[in-house]
């Protein structure tokens, strides 16, 4: 690992909760769209995150480890039928397919991925700290 091999980790993260947070954002602005560009309902998406743990080859030659973006993924789950004959969506009986966005599982999610921002944002404040020191005593 480099000398800055700890900010890059963060880096990585933090990159990584951004995307996450867009996703979320998407979703929650999507809660209630019945019809998109395909015709069917917004589908909920979701992003799959995998460990950027390089191979020994790659530590020697300063690849950095962290987290990266795997896919982003759309989550299967039907959405709810909900009763609204005035819908201009609703099907010959009178039900719309909603998406599949649970409002409260977005805001928590978001709430999560903006706290795991911070935590990386932190970490990567003691370790630029850390650097400084380190430079400090070998003055």
């Amino acid at each position: 690992m480099s000398l800055f091999g700890a900010i890059g980790i963060s880096a990585s993260g933090m990159a990584a909760e951004r995307l996450r947070m867009d996703v979320t954002s998407d979703n929650l602005a999507n809660a209630d769209s019945t019809k998109g560009a395909n015709g069917q309902p917004y589908q909920r998406q979701e992003v799959v995150l995998a460990a950027g743990n390089p191979s020994f080859s790659e530590v020697l030659g300063n690849q950095q480890a962290g987290v990266r973006v795997d896919s982003i993924v759309t989550d299967p789950t039907p959405g709810q039928k909900v009763y609204d004959p005035t819908n201009p969506d609703a099907d010959s009986k009178g039900y719309v397919t909603m998406p599949n966005v649970n409002t409260v599982t977005e805001m928590t999610d978001l709430i999560t991925e903006s706290r795991s921002y911070e935590a990386d944002t932190q970490a990567m404040d003691a370790a630029k700290q850390l650097y400084l020191k380190t430079l400090d005593i070998l003055k």
